[in-house]
């Protein structure tokens, strides 16, 4: 039955109201379809049917909820304190599906079949015992936990990785063939436990808080886009496949990644993370590629700005400075406030990464890099480069001589020429401006017929060609992959989990008074002009005579008030204007922990396409291959000690023969639980 949009106050003045305190108030209507209404301030705000046993206990969490003592609502609704508390303790650990229980709609089949046929994808067992029991392990915690922090003190550098007890292992529950719409799932499970060592990342630091990862995993590896999206999952046929009985209910989950995200340890996570890939040889060392890539923000309050390069424009935002290598998997990043600041970036990877690395990376970056002082402090710094030269001539390129291109070569199916020149730049303060050079690469790409330059250095014990350098600036910038656009589009790539702002340290705001005497200074030029044409069409000798002193008056003028607006500082602290609104920085732990599982999901992605390529020879449709593969339903056994995951069959002969080979490379890798069991995948018909 479809409910009205205004709840109807079917009450009469007879019917007792009860007070329940904080402005809330109770009547309770007899009869066959007995009712109980809820006011605040004597307007009608809620209306429910007591004989509907599920929203009796709903109603009488949420009332609480608002504020109501809860011995007057437990005597208004017949029921005990204790009752009510129960209720609200199932919603805290079990949300509103625990207050539900086998609660169903349907007047179709009966009670018992109900059951039976919901018994799966429900909660089972009494939840006032369980709460019971969670209460009781908690009171053991606590006390427990109150004995060791009398006799510990440990720093947290030194903080022992968390233990998990066997009932809260990834895929501790065993149980027999199962079918899942998730069982792709299990392809990058392998990937993620071979060559990333991933669970023992996460295990190590967050204990049992693997399982908010395992649901983000799912998120990244299907393409949810938020956490309010899971409403849409298979809650048990997900859990199967993410080493879960099942996933739990929307305020679990946020429980879970709260507890997570409180612990403050994205960072270091994220370090240990890009640091084990770069000495296991899982991302390329010969070029790193750094962009910076927009993260909008759309709420009320006042952020800095980053800019729109699709749309031209500044936009409330953060700003994420990415670095892949050539092949496009992710190698580090890094969110900034507003705008952010690319070469600061790119000038600390040496810092971060030059321990781990046998030798300096080739930087490769677009034309924000662009600026003397910034090369120089790479030059500096011993960093080679490549990157596009800004504000290039096309006139003076279009009349260099064709045979002055000497090199040629061609690159992503496209043929170029390339010849090197060098190109003056300067550095330092400007009372003491020095000169140095780069090389100057000329570059004429002839099927397009279109020129530019590109702009390169290195040391001597890297010596890079010509080509070598023209390559490098067209692996990633050239009719090469995007990965940024290509990220975006098969994962939730700006979704940020659980925003939370703070007063940023960044106040600062260019000068108003700057504009306020430019202003002014507009408003003397424009009466200057007026007076110098005055004074060329004066024929009187007194009239001249005034517009001159007019004149002489007004430059003054001007001089002081640009000697004044030279004087002002170009920025200043806005919290010291009156009516300011303080600018708030977004904070980033949330959206580093999810973004550390979507660079999991796409560097794994990078390294299986290639492990794929191996048994299918069609490169334009080998991506759709492997997602069609990762996106597969099939079925899950887990056993003492194993977890068998069954994919369904591709139809198409060629591209099941490939499917099959790439699972026998997946079992040869060899990839083994924190619990011991170990986890395969196979190709085959239905096991149920």
């Amino acid at each position: 039955m479809q409910n009205s949009l205004f709840v109807e106050d079917n009450s009469t003045d007879d019917v007792e109201y009860i007070d329940l305190g904080k402005g809330l108030g109770l009547r309770i209507i007899p009869g066959y379809k007995k009712q109980a209404q809820l006011y605040r301030h004597g307007t009608l705000i809620k209306a429910v049917s007591l004989r509907d046993k599920v929203a009796k206990r709903i109603f009488a969490v949420e009332v609480v909820e608002l504020g109501a003592f809860q011995s007057r609502l437990a005597d208004a609704l017949g029921i005990t304190r204790q009752t009510i508390h129960n209720y609200r303790e199932i919603e805290k650990h079990f949300g509103f599906e625990g207050l539900i229980h086998g609660y169903t709609v349907a007047d179709t089949k009966s009670k018992d079949k109900q059951k039976a046929l919901h018994a799966d994808s429900r909660p089972q067992g009494n939840k006032a015992q369980q709460v019971a029991e969670i209460r009781r392990q908690e009171r053991l915690k606590q006390s427990g936990e109150a004995v060791e922090t009398a006799e510990l003190n440990f720093t947290v550098e030194n903080e022992e990785a968390p233990s998990l007890s066997d009932e809260v292992q990834p895929f501790a529950q065993e149980h027999a063939w199962e079918s899942t719409r998730y069982a792709g799932v299990g392809i990058y499970w392998i990937a993620l436990l071979t060559h990333w060592n991933w669970l023992h990342l996460i295990t190590s630091r967050f204990g049992t808080g693997w399982r908010i990862f395992s649901i983000f995993l799912l998120m990244a590896s299907h393409n949810i886009r938020s956490i309010e999206q899971l409403k849409n999952v298979q809650l048990r046929e997900a859990g199967l496949i993410l080493g879960l009985e099942k996933i739990p209910c929307k305020s679990v989950v946020w429980t879970w990644f709260y507890e997570v995200a409180a612990q403050l340890k994205a960072k270091k996570l994220l370090a240990a993370y890009f640091r084990y890939q770069i000495n296991t040889g899982l991302v390329g060392l010969w070029l790193w590629f750094s962009d910076g890539h927009l993260l909008p923000y759309t709420g009320k309050s006042k952020v800095h700005y980053a800019y729109n390069t699709q749309r031209r424009m500044p936009v409330p935002g953060r700003t994420n400075q990415v670095t892949t290598d050539a092949t496009g998997r992710i190698v580090d990043f890094e969110i900034q406030e507003g705008k952010g600041d690319m070469k600061g970036c790119l000038l600390s990877l040496q810092d971060k990464w030059g321990d781990d690395l046998p030798r300096k990376p080739v930087l490769v970056f677009d034309r924000e890099g662009h600026d003397g002082n910034f090369f120089h402090n790479l030059i500096e710094q011993c960093s080679p480069f490549v990157t596009w030269d800004k504000h290039v001539d096309k006139d003076k390129l279009s009349k260099i001589d064709d045979k002055d291109f000497a090199i040629d070569f061609a690159f992503n199916g496209k043929e170029y020429s390339v010849f090197e020149g060098t190109k003056e730049f300067k550095y330092g303060e400007k009372e003491n401006r020095k000169s140095f050079s780069i090389r100057r690469i000329y570059l004429w790409n002839r099927t397009s017929k279109r020129r530019t330059c590109a702009l390169a250095w290195s040391d001597e014990s890297m010596a890079l060609s010509t080509q070598e350098c023209a390559e490098a600036i067209l692996s990633r910038w050239g009719a090469s992959e995007n990965a940024f656009k290509h990220i975006q589009e098969r994962h939730p790539f700006h979704y940020h989990p659980g925003f939370k702002l703070s007063t940023s340290d960044r106040q600062g705001i260019a000068n108003p008074e700057i504009k306020a005497k430019q202003k002014e200074i507009s408003g003397i030029r424009a009466s200057l002009a007026k007076l110098y044409e005055a004074s060329a069409k004066s024929k009187s000798e007194k009239k001249l005579v005034e517009i001159q002193e007019d004149i002489a008056r007004l430059q003054e003028l001007k001089r002081q008030c640009l000697e004044e607006r030279k004087n002002l500082p170009a920025k200043i602290d806005a919290s010291t204007l009156e009516d300011y609104k303080s600018f708030n920085k977004i904070d980033n732990e949330g959206k580093y922990l999810f973004d550390f599982v979507t660079t999991s999901v796409w560097n794994a992605r990078k390294k299986m396409v290639s492990w794929l390529s191996e048994y299918y020879d069609e490169e334009n449709n080998l991506v759709d291959l492997f997602y069609a593969i990762t996106s597969a339903h099939g079925w899950v056994k887990n056993e003492t000690d194993k977890v068998t995951v069954r994919l369904e069959p591709i139809q198409q002969p060629k591209r099941r023969a490939a499917q099959e080979q790439f699972c026998r490379k997946l079992n040869n890798l060899g990839a083994q639980l924190p619990n011991g069991k170990w986890i395969v995948v196979e190709v085959g018909d239905s096991p149920i």
